[in-house]
């Protein structure tokens, strides 16, 4: 008797399955969008190679790798001009360095949308474009000028490619807890934000986290991060099955969150392929992180919670209809993302997302799903409602204070 002969054992037939997965989703997204890809004219490298060339005065300018403490002491030596200065010649640089003064990133990032915005005018006026990218140039010319509101804190951004890019709601210098939303798939300068369906982009997250956090502790001064600053995958495709992408990522939110200001301590609220990136990142996330919540994750790259290696409590939700349950949750040969983290054996804190409806309601007000973020970004853990009804997520926090 053949190997063929035999029925497949549960966990063969289940890679079988996520195999099956990958090839259709290849077969209809992944290698279509390869073939499609036009490499972008990379505005940051031409800003970085300027910013290698510059001087102040007699001094070079420090490398934008090093240490967010470097970064920092570096500014701290310069004269409010001379800050300013720096940010109105390299605003692509500037507005992009852990390290910086926050209120000069806002600023460079400004400058920076604004050039970035007469850029895509002058596109939508060149008639060597087809219609196709004349209408881009729109699109992006639209999204520049809500980013340049009155008010906004734009805390990176850069328009290679799709774009990344990050706001803060909030004040983050004086913040004594802090939040950040990070999304999934699709997530670039253009689904930033929305008009409709608000609260499935990352701005719309953010701000009903915000104000949510606000209800859930009025005298706790918040702030509340919409971090788009990583390439995330186009779609559910090849790139959305594997680690590659969140690996980069995860350096990148290591990079964030290692350099906030302050003392707060930092709760990552990860979506989707967000909860990929944050569990990568698990390992190297500074001591502040406190907290890491999932919400509709299709795996953390780790079989269990201990196995991410991070001293941050982690918190699991997915709503009863969400279709990542489907997802076969395994990894074999780099395709999938491992053991689900609603299951009991992953050792997650299971929370309710009561009232959240699909895949992208976990941020919409009025539900259980989002009230629990809320209570975990003040630190009031004694309040969060966990799934079943019972008291189980809430057992073994110590040092937490009801609030």
């Amino acid at each position: 008797m053949t190997a063929f002969d035999s029925s497949p054992t549960p966990n063969v037939r289940r890679a079988l399955l996520a195999l099956a997965v990958v090839f259709v989703l290849l077969a209809t997204t992944g290698w279509t969008a390869v073939r499609h890809q036009r490499a972008p004219v990379d505005a940051r490298a031409t800003a970085l190679a300027a910013w290698e060339e510059a001087r102040i005065g007699h001094r070079t300018l420090p490398d934008p790798e090093s240490s967010p403490g470097v970064l920092a002491g570096f500014f701290s030596s310069l004269g409010d001009g001379q800050a300013a200065s720096l940010a109105e010649r390299h605003p692509l640089v500037v507005g992009n360095l852990n390290g910086a003064p926050v209120t000069l990133r806002y600023r460079a990032n400004r400058i920076a949308l604004a050039e970035a915005r007469q850029v895509e005018m002058r596109r939508m006026r060149d008639g060597r474009l087809s219609a196709e990218g004349r209408h881009e140039a729109g699109r992006r010319t639209h999204r520049y000028e809500s980013l340049l509101s009155p008010g906004r804190q734009i805390l990176a951004f850069d328009p290679t490619g799709k774009g990344r890019i990050a706001e803060v709601f909030g004040d983050l210098d004086r913040a004594q807890r802090v939040s950040v939303v990070v999304p999934g798939v699709d997530t670039n300068v253009l689904t930033f934000e929305r008009s409709k369906r608000k609260y499935s982009a990352p701005v719309g997250m953010a701000q009903s986290l915000y104000r949510a956090e606000r209800v859930a502790a009025p005298s706790v001064r918040t702030a509340v991060i919409a971090w788009a600053d990583y390439v995330s995958p186009a779609g559910v495709g090849l790139d959305a099955s594997t680690g590659r992408l969140a690996a980069n990522g995860a350096s990148r939110l290591v990079a964030l969150t290692g350099a906030l200001p302050g003392r707060a301590e930092v709760s990552l609220f990860c979506h989707s392929y967000g909860s990929v990136v944050c569990g990568v990142a698990a390992r190297e996330l500074p001591g502040r992180v406190s907290d890491m919540a999932v919400a509709g994750s299709p795996g953390m790259r780790a079989e269990t919670a201990a196995q991410l290696g991070t001293d941050a409590r982690v918190w699991a939700m997915r709503d009863s209809d969400d279709w990542i349950e489907d997802v076969p949750y395994l990894k074999v040969g780099g395709l999938g993302h491992g053991a689900d983290p609603m299951a009991p054996d992953f050792g997650a804190r299971v929370l309710s997302a009561a009232g959240a409806v699909g895949h992208t309601g976990y941020f919409e007000p009025g539900t259980e799903s989002l009230s629990n973020f809320a209570e975990i970004g003040v630190g009031s853990y004694g309040t969060v409602r966990c799934a079943g009804g019972d008291s189980a997520c809430r057992s073994g926090i110590y040092g937490a204070e009801v609030i």
